[in-house]
């Protein structure tokens, strides 16, 4: 079974985490939830999730793909941490994904992963991006491993792109029938 890491920092943004998690698991995607700190994380609007372990309890080499979802200062918090920049170069290194949503993809450059690659983020986020190109149409950006997008109102058709790239496109479209999403946009491969 494919596994996913999905980080979670203090001032995360709910839907970029929650209907990730949401979708993969509806992909029969094993998902593990990590927090920064032990105990509940809380949202930048107020939600407290419950991550499944705390960061120190996980190791990179058993996870297929990373999830950063965005936020503010959520996305501050993941890029200080030395522990998630590691994460970050260790699945890069390794041929894992290596995924970002909306202000996250500034985790990825700040852990210098970007520089040959193509990517997209929350438009206010863009110009301090490191990375070979930046995409401020496409809403998904797939390039090599890294996937990234633009923010909350993308993290559908960010997950759906998870799952494709995961699992196939046959159990994302089926994920997205029974969802009742929009027909996809598709995503553009760098």
């Amino acid at each position: 079974m494919v596994s996913v890491l999905v980080i979670l920092a203090d001032g995360f943004e709910e839907l970029e985490a929650v209907a990730v998690i949401d979708i993969l698991r509806r992909a029969d995607i094993k998902v593990v939830a990590a927090g920064l700190k032990d105990g509940p994380i809380t949202s930048v609007r107020g939600v407290r999730i419950i991550p499944d372990v705390p960061l120190h309890a996980v190791r990179a080499e058993d996870f297929d793909m990373l999830v950063l979802p965005g936020g503010l200062p959520g996305t501050e918090a993941l890029a200080k941490d030395e522990r998630v920049k590691k994460i970050v170069v260790e699945m890069s290194e390794g041929g894992k994904y290596v995924t970002a949503i909306c202000a996250a993809p500034y985790v990825l450059s700040e852990a210098g992963i970007l520089s040959d690659k193509k990517v997209t983020s929350h438009p206010s986020f863009q110009q301090k991006l490191h990375a070979a190109s930046i995409s401020s149409e496409e809403r998904v950006v797939v390039d090599g491993r890294v996937i990234t997008s633009q923010g909350a109102g993308t993290a559908v058709e960010f997950a759906m792109e998870l799952v494709a790239t995961l699992v196939g496109r046959e159990k994302a479209e089926q994920i997205s029938l029974s969802m009742v999403c929009a027909p996809e946009q598709g995503s553009k491969k760098a």
